[in-house]
């Protein structure tokens, strides 16, 4: 569980400083900052930022899922 704790924080931290950007774009952020993590894990743990309300899921005009921060934070 902790994991995913720090993989959720860092993951709104991208999408604060990088704006709205899709699971490939967010996954390859953490590998560069060394989180090992694959694209499976990122889209379950979006998932459940999506369902809570802290980030906003949209789909971009080439059908991709796009994710962004909602509300103020």
């Amino acid at each position: 569980m902790n994991e995913n704790l720090d993989i959720e924080c860092e993951i709104m931290n991208i999408l604060r400083w990088e704006g709205p950007l899709s699971v490939a774009f967010i996954t390859r952020f953490l590998n560069e900052r060394g989180i090992e993590c694959t694209r499976q894990k990122v889209e379950r743990v979006l998932r459940n930022l999506v369902s809570r309300g802290v980030v906003v899921a949209y789909l971009q005009y080439n059908r991709r899922k796009q994710y962004q921060l909602g509300g103020k934070d």
